[in-house]
Formats: C-alpha cells, structure tokens, sequence
C-alpha cells in the first residue's frame, strides 16, 4: 500500500498567494512519483509554470474565471480587484462546480485538494473521491479567528477564544477587531443555501470547507505550531494532518533582474532593506508616505516593492516632496512585479519589512534576512503575533491602538532594533531568527513530515 502512486487534483482559490502554496506541494508530491492536476485561472499560468519542477508530472488545466456582473472584466484573481469585491470573485469560483465535477469524473483523483471551494466535498464523495482542505492560513488563525458565523462584537474578537493555548501571545488590537469583525459583513447571505450561486458569506464557507471534508491539511510543522494544530482538530472534530515547513525549492540568485541586481551588489552584505506588502495590500496615501520616510530615516539602502495607495494612480504621484531626488542611488520605490524570494537570498538583503503573509513569512524564515513586520489585515494579524510574539523571530512596528497608524519614527526604530542586535532584544530576536532557521532547513525535516503526509492520505483509500 505505501507504494501505491496516487492522483490529486489541486483547486485552490484565485490568489497568487494560495496557487504558489498548492504548486510548492505538488513538487513535493511529484518528488515522490505522484500525478498532480492543477487547476488554475487562465492568465496565471505564466507565473506558475517557473515553479513546476516536474512537468511530467504536474498537468495544468486553466480554467477560465466565469464573469459575473460587477466584477471587472477580465479579473481572475484577488490582484484584479480590491478586497471588498472578493464576494464576486467567490461567486466566479462557484459557478465553476459543474466543470469540476466533471474533471473528478474523467480524472478520478484518489484526492482533491481545495481551500475556498466549500462545495468540492460534497462533489467529490458523489464519484468516492476523499477531499482534502489544504489551508493556506495558519493552524493558528484559524483557531482564533473561527468563532462561528454569527458576527463576534469587537472586545470579544480582541481576546482569545475559549480553550485556545495558554501559552499563546496572540491577541488582537482594537482596530484589528474592528477590521476582522467587518470582514464579517462581506458577502452576506442573500437567500436559500448558496450553493454554485455565491450567495454564502466568508465566514460560512469557510466554516463549510472546514466542516465538510475529510481532513485538514496545514504547511507547518507541530513544533512550531503544535498545539493550535490539536485546537482545530478538537474544534472541528477532523483529522488535522501536517504537511511539514514546505519550502521553497533552493534557487540561483544570478536569475534575478540584472539592473536590480547589479544596484543591490553596490552595497555590502546584510545592509539593504527589501520592503514588499504582496500582491493585494494597499495603504492609504498618509501611511505609504510614513513607510517610505521610515526607511529613509534608517539611512540603510533599502528596495520598496508597493503598490499605490489609494489616492494616487502611481507610485510618483504618491511619493513625499523632494523624496526622489533625497533618496537617488540609495533607495528605489518599485510598483511592478519584484521577484521576492531571489531579493531575499541576495547576499546584500539583510532586512525584511513584510505585511505578514503566509507565504512571503515562509520564503523569508529560510534566509538570514531580519524581520519587521507590518500586518494589514485578516490573518496577517495572527501571523505577526505567532512571529513576534510566540517565536520571538521579528519586531512589529508600533501603531495607535485606536486606529492603527504608524510613524516613520515606529518604522526606523524597529528596523534599527533587529539591524543593529546592540539592545538585550534585538539580540534575542536576532538568536532566534537563527535558531528557527536552522530548525527549518535541518536535514530530513521536510521529509519525514512528507512521508508522513503521504502514508496518513494511503491509510484512507
């Protein structure tokens, strides 16, 4: 039975984010002989097919994104549109059941693997297929954030939720309660169950994709996270099953964007700031000139990848007076496509402001690159706060407890703490930055817990 070949079929959400995690496991998976067939929106394939390492293997099948009234045309992923139009993209996802159902019939996967198609369970045991809830978030913002669907008032959200581990720093802000319990409000049910129609709210689908499958898979490993993993699994009465660290594959810095390179290689080692917020974060015009005055402040160089604010079209049109001309030869603002993981392995990066994603979080813990952390929004929260709080591996930049702003002063001031190690914190931080590296990249870590993966899915057909 353990050298039974399996089949998978892959369908995570419109994200960049979450099609790069399900694709980092497909390798994983194809290293192992397994078939994958990934399903993905048309125009993504570009930026997916560099990371197949095994083609052979790994089959893309695009998909195209149904329209639906409202969204823009063309949009496929979350990077199309802004955050409070997703419950349209939910509804463009949905109305692909039919063309799913259809694949597990012609394919007949032993699995499928979804994450915000809350209907593929159901799908998939009409054909005997087992589903597989392959969350991109962590075990830990699931079990915080996860209360139910009725909406949870803000000084309730502000605090953990019963049962949660003891030893855990994860709490919320004010103002991050109040983000967390708006996102309750998006996507409201309309009528009726809101199946294939997108009429169910973030919160129920999520709470059906967890309750409805077979298992739930997380990337992380049970030292990191060991006992948030046993808090869902107690929550929602399902088998939580761990993927491992998932890294990414080892990569040749001489790929990266030659005039990109040729400006970091003026510095010297682990003095350049690399500051990215990802593909969907945008700040207010206010904010992006604190960041970007912060980074001046530190006197580092330093590389910006962001995109506009709100107020601005461009990037230029939002920069501070006279900022361009300060900064010349020192520091680049970037709005284009930057090639995060090679930035963070360049020799020159030693610095990582981040919005707390999961996936830009993984690339950077296996790197020597310090970390600030800048979280936006949703689970970025609880990322920043396992990451600087329970792992003590980061800073977080000081806000307003109220609104939420930062200074530029909060911005050099935590950046300066894990750059220079001279204060008894910056030392610890910088100890177990090292100390979790380590961890991360010791030899045999990811593939025990592979292996383990693979023989726990064998043990169910």
């Amino acid at each position: 039975m353990e050298d039974k070949k399996l089949t998978f079929i892959m369908y995570p959400w419109y994200a960049m984010g979450h099609l790069t995690s399900f694709l980092h496991l497909s390798n994983k998976l194809a290293d192992r002989g397994h078939t994958i067939f990934f399903i993905h929106p048309t125009n993504t394939l570009s930026k997916l097919e560099k990371f197949n390492l095994y083609p052979q293997l790994i089959n893309f099948i695009s998909i195209k994104v149904p329209h639906v009234e409202g969204l823009p045309l063309g949009a496929e992923t979350t990077s199309d549109i802004s955050i409070f139009k997703q419950n349209l993209l939910w509804q463009a996802l949905d109305l692909t059941q039919q063309k799913i159902e259809s694949l597990i019939q012609e394919l007949k996967p032993h699995f499928i693997l979804y994450d915000f198609a809350y209907w593929v369970p159901l799908v998939a045991r009409k054909y005997g297929v087992k589903s597989i809830h392959y969350c991109s978030i962590t075990p830990s913002s699931v079990g915080y954030l996860m209360r139910g669907e009725k909406p949870t008032p803000e000084d309730e959200v502000m605090e953990p939720p019963l049962g949660f581990p003891p030893n855990s720093s994860i709490k919320l802000h004010k103002y991050e309660a109040r983000l967390i319990a708006a996102l309750h409000s998006i996507g409201k049910e309309s009528s009726g169950s809101g199946s294939g129609s997108g009429s169910v709210s973030f919160t129920r689908r999520l709470l059906l994709a967890f309750q409805d499958g077979d298992i739930i898979a997380f990337k992380t490993t049970k030292e990191i996270e060991g006992p948030y993993c046993e808090f869902v699994e107690n929550k929602f009465k399902k088998p939580v099953v761990l993927a491992g660290p998932i890294l990414p594959e080892p990569i040749d810095t001489s790929n990266l964007e030659e005039n990109l390179s040729k400006w970091l290689e003026k510095f010297q080692e682990k003095t350049v700031i690399f500051c990215a917020f990802g593909s969907e974060c945008k700040l207010k015009k206010e904010q992006f000139q604190e960041l970007v005055l912060g980074l001046e402040l530190t006197g580092l160089p330093f590389f910006a990848a962001l995109k506009p604010p709100f107020e601005a079209e461009t990037i230029e049109d939002a920069l501070p007076e006279r900022f361009k001309e300060r900064i010349e030869g020192k520091g680049i603002v970037h709005s284009g496509w930057a090639e995060q993981q090679l930035i963070l392995s360049h020799p020159s990066v030693g610095c990582f402001v981040t919005h707390c994603g999961g996936n830009s979080l993984s690339e950077a813990m296996i790197t020597e690159c310090q970390l600030v952390l800048v979280p936006n929004f949703g689970d970025q929260f609880i990322n920043a706060r396992l990451f600087g709080g329970d792992l003590r591996v980061g800073v977080e930049v000081e806000r307003d407890e109220e609104n939420g702003l930062f200074t530029r002063e909060g911005v050099c001031k935590a950046i300066k703490m894990v750059m220079n190690g001279d204060s008894e914190e910056g030392r610890e931080i910088r100890a177990n930055r090292a100390k979790w590296r380590e961890f991360l990249l010791s030899k045999g870590l990811e593939d025990s817990y592979i292996d383990a993966f693979v023989q726990k899915l064998q043990t169910l057909l």
